[in-house]
């Protein structure tokens, strides 16, 4: 575990200015009036909170203890984990869930092969779009008090030829845990900030680069991990935002058709949260085609919510790669060196937006300043008949929000993609199902993705304007992490109006003064992200 800020004793309602105080415990721990929600309500938690700059403080809250009934087991996973086992994304959930007949047949399997094995239920809570109600039953081996005593039975599990991971029964979301939880808050005042509220991609939209080096680049004095993205190269450029994009007031990456999205101006002033849909076309004089994408590979929707004709849907479906081998796709300068390559034309655009090149099969460098626009399948032949050599093609793109209407961009805007919303309006409201998070048919989604705790990154706003960030560590016996659900809950204990996840798991980082401040859950340490939301300095 990385050195955090704070001791664990040191009780709510000290305030550690950066540079001038040293922070050590100096009083014994207390309950907290108005403690966050989680875990019985007796437990301890301790906060202390600092000055980042004029207008932004950071509390950091440990709340509960240790919890002696918990420990470490081997959760077994079903046949059909292929798909998951093959995916380089670390936080792909297994297949772990299955019907209670299933479940008790591998059970039974294991102990004629000498495991300590059991099926157990698992039930969910009810959100705002879905029943909740038993999602299956799991199979698990064993309950043992050390990470390394549970490897171990994983492996003599492998070697019987099943396949399994090693958890820890306290990021299985029973409110009855005693914790440990590790929270950060950063408050942004908008009424006393004066520096700037930025988000960053980096040199290139399609590149990662880690939270702290965005910050390092940029000047932050604060930063955290921001929207979800493109992680695995068969799901298209790796970095490219997963949803919408906006940064400088400028439209990079088109909406998941009405994901949310957090909005916001360099002033820290009216940031809201809305859900966003988007309107683009290409034309020559009073001609024009259709757009499918901005910046994306075409072809590859991820997260699905694009256009009609998309397999297996036009709808919102987290962390699925949907295709279509029909569309039109705009490039700007911002993409990267290079546009994909592959069967289908493209037109290539200089800086004054006339066409300067047709190539076939598209892919390449574009002109300084340049940009252009790739048709694939069927869209070929619409793009071949609009754009001719010397010709100006006007791309024109624009974001809409929940109702329809036209939403005004400056370049002091900046949206970044997350998804579930958790509260709107001062409620509860946690949208799972609308935002592509229930998996038809496989329950281990739900499971993995929201039922259980992990490390989340949130953010929101408060009646008086305030935007609150959080992040909580995860995926460690000292640090539980948070159901979605839990995250929500958080979100409504710390005062916010309207909030929504944002990226998380192996993503979630928190620099401060150029330190990664929280615990990244990464085996290999921080983990390269799509963006990152930046605070940045007053002028001085």
């Amino acid at each position: 575990m990385k050195k955090r800020l704070c001791g664990a004793g040191v009780a709510i309602g000290v305030l550690v200015t950066l540079g001038a105080l040293p922070m050590h415990a100096s009083s014994v721990p207390e309950p907290v009036r108005d403690s966050l929600p989680l875990g019985p309500v007796d437990l301890i938690e301790t906060r202390t909170t600092q000055t980042v700059q004029p207008g932004v403080t950071l509390t950091r809250v440990v709340r509960g203890e240790a919890d002696p009934s918990l420990g470490w087991t081997v959760e077994v996973s079903f046949p059909a984990d292929d798909s998951a086992d093959a995916s380089p994304d670390p936080d792909a959930p297994s297949t772990v869930l299955e019907d209670r007949a299933s479940a008790a047949g591998l059970a039974a399997d294991l102990v004629r092969d000498g495991f300590h094995a059991r099926a157990e239920k698992v039930t969910t809570a009810k959100t705002a779009d879905f029943a909740g109600g038993t999602l299956g039953w799991r199979v698990r081996i064993g309950l043992f008090d050390s990470q390394g005593a549970a490897t171990s039975e994983r492996r003599r599990l492998k070697a019987a030829g099943y396949t399994g991971s090693t958890v820890y029964t306290g990021w299985d979301g029973d409110p009855a845990d005693r914790g440990p939880w590790h929270v950060d808050i950063l408050v942004i005042d908008p009424a006393r900030f004066r520096g700037s509220l930025q988000a960053s991609y980096g040199p290139d939209l399609e590149g990662r680069e880690t939270t702290s080096e965005l910050a390092e680049a940029a000047g932050a004095t604060a930063a955290v991990n921001a929207g979800l993205f493109v992680l695995d190269p068969e799901a298209g450029a790796p970095g490219d935002p997963a949803g919408v994009g906006v940064y400088d007031g400028r439209l990079l990456s088109e909406p998941v058709a009405g994901r949310p999205g957090l909005m916001l101006r360099e002033d820290a002033r009216r940031t809201r949260i809305d859900r966003f849909r988007w309107q683009g076309k290409v034309g020559v004089g009073d001609r024009s085609l259709s757009l499918n994408g901005i910046n994306r590979f075409p072809g590859l929707i991820r997260n699905c919510g694009g256009s009609e004709g998309d397999v297996p849907t036009s709808l919102p479906l987290h962390d699925v790669t949907c295709v279509n081998t029909d569309e039109i796709v705009a490039f700007t300068p911002e993409y990267g060196q290079r546009t994909p390559s592959g069967d289908g034309l493209e037109a290539v655009l200089d800086a004054d937006d006339r066409v300067v090149e047709l190539r076939s099969p598209r892919g390449g460098p574009l002109p300084v300043g340049g940009s252009s626009v790739q048709a694939t399948g069927r869209r070929v032949a619409d793009l071949s008949g609009l754009a001719r050599i010397g010709e100006r093609l006007k791309v024109e793109t624009g974001l809409l929000d929940q109702k329809g209407q036209p939403v005004a961009l400056s370049d002091t805007t900046a949206v970044l993609n997350g998804a579930p919303e958790l509260v709107r309006d001062g409620l509860l409201h946690v949208t799972p199902a609308t935002d592509g998070l229930v998996h038809p048919g496989d329950p281990s989604f739900y499971y993995g993705w929201v039922h259980k705790r992990n490390p989340r990154t949130l953010a929101g706003t408060t009646a008086d304007g305030s935007i609150v960030i959080v992040t909580a560590d995860g995926r460690d016996a000292e640090a539980l992490g948070l159901s979605i659900r839990e995250s929500a809950a958080v979100a409504m204990a710390l005062g916010l109006r309207n909030a929504v996840n944002l990226d998380g798991g192996g993503s979630t980082t928190l620099v401060v003064g150029g330190d990664v401040v929280n615990d990244p859950s990464d085996a290999a340490g921080e983990r390269p992200v799509g963006d990152a939301l930046l605070i940045l300095p007053g002028d001085s």
